[in-house]
């Protein structure tokens, strides 16, 4: 990060919020910044990036910026998604360094200290994963998604320690931009390189910059950096949620390898292929083979909740996850699917096409 440690002036950071009708979550969630933040000397600024909110932050905003310490300052937008709502918000930042989070964050108290510690070092880290949770008391469709984390990334999850986030290591830990601490240039560079051809709304905000930046430098995942996120809180948000984060795993998988590229492709042609093969057997009565596609199909949807389960991951997810694996299949693979469609060239993906479209 910014040597400013070592020479004994004042560490600052810039700490960029998208936000997206989230007047009810910014309240808590800078309060819970200010009162970590408060803890160091650092010389703080705060960027919220209203990404055309229709509700009330921008009064929720002027309240909050007139009762905390640090100034706060309003960066408005027509909705353009949270690509280029953290673009617009790091290119207004003053510091060298910034922090990136999501709206519905709440930052653990000791957060920056453990931070700080680490700057002092010789040669900090210059881009910090966070060590993200699931806030505990949320509502059960909110836990859903802790079952495929533990899934795939059980092995951090279930023992939680300090390591580095590389290039050979990428698909098999927890990562994301939701809580992220980064170098300006080297975030602008990621975000680059990702640049969206079409509608922002609709490219990885999170897998691609993070492989990007994992390849110019080791990304430190740290318990100690840490924040709890508040989900989602109703079966519409989930639902409308799984179905773009359909069409974004594409986005961050799509020509990185022949294998993800088959094994996106076979995602996309897998359900409608088996759903017709059964309704072909259901029409001939046969019975038998129908109820072995049947048992296979159930024991597929039900491996991610025993790995998960084995892996420790939380009861009340892996009862969110049973629940509503269902609709949570149909609406993953409806975007998926649109994703292979509005991505297809990325299949032979040709970093010089993105050239002219970059700003």
């Amino acid at each position: 990060m910014s040597s400013q440690y070592q020479d004994q002036t004042p560490y600052g950071l810039s700490v960029v919020i998208p936000t997206f009708n989230s007047s009810q979550w910014l309240p808590s969630t800078i309060e819970a910044l200010v009162k970590a933040l408060s803890l160091t000397s650092w010389d703080i600024e705060i960027i919220v990036v209203d990404d055309g909110s229709t509700d009330d932050s921008d009064l929720v905003l002027q309240k909050i910026a007139t009762s905390i310490p640090y100034p706060l300052r309003v960066v408005r937008q027509s909705n353009q998604g949270r690509f280029l709502a953290r673009w617009n918000g790091v290119q207004e930042a003053a510091n060298e360094d910034v922090l990136i989070m999501d709206s519905r964050m709440l930052v653990h108290e000791r957060t920056f200290q453990h931070l700080g510690r680490a700057l002092s070092l010789p040669t900090p880290p210059l881009a910090w994963n966070g060590h993200v949770v699931t806030d505990e008391t949320a509502p059960l469709v909110g836990r859903f998604w802790e079952v495929p984390t533990y899934a795939f990334w059980g092995d951090y999850l279930s023992n939680p320690r300090p390591m580095s986030i590389t290039a050979e290591n990428f698909d098999r830990v927890p990562k994301g931009t939701s809580f992220l601490l980064i170098r300006k240039d080297l975030f602008k560079r990621a975000c680059l390189e990702s640049w969206p051809e079409g509608n922002a709304h609709l490219v990885s905000d999170d897998t691609k910059i993070l492989r990007f930046v994992s390849e110019e430098t080791p990304i430190r995942l740290d318990p100690g950096f840490s924040a709890t996120y508040r989900p989602r809180t109703n079966l519409k948000q989930f639902l409308a949620h799984s179905w773009i984060r359909g069409t974004l795993f594409v986005d961050s998988y799509a020509g990185t390898s022949a294998l993800r590229n088959a094994i996106l492709i076979a995602l996309a042609a897998l359900p409608p292929a088996v759903l017709i093969w059964a309704l072909l057997l259901f029409s001939r009565g046969t019975w038998p083979l129908l109820w072995v596609i049947l048992g296979i199909s159930i024991v597929l949807l039900l491996t991610p909740a025993l790995i998960a389960t084995v892996r420790r991951c939380p009861p009340r997810a892996i009862l969110s996850y049973l629940t509503f694996v269902l609709p949570f299949g149909l609406t993953f693979w409806a975007g998926l699917a649109r994703g292979i469609v509005i991505h297809r060239r990325s299949f032979l993906r040709n970093p010089e096409l993105k050239a002219e479209t970059r700003p």
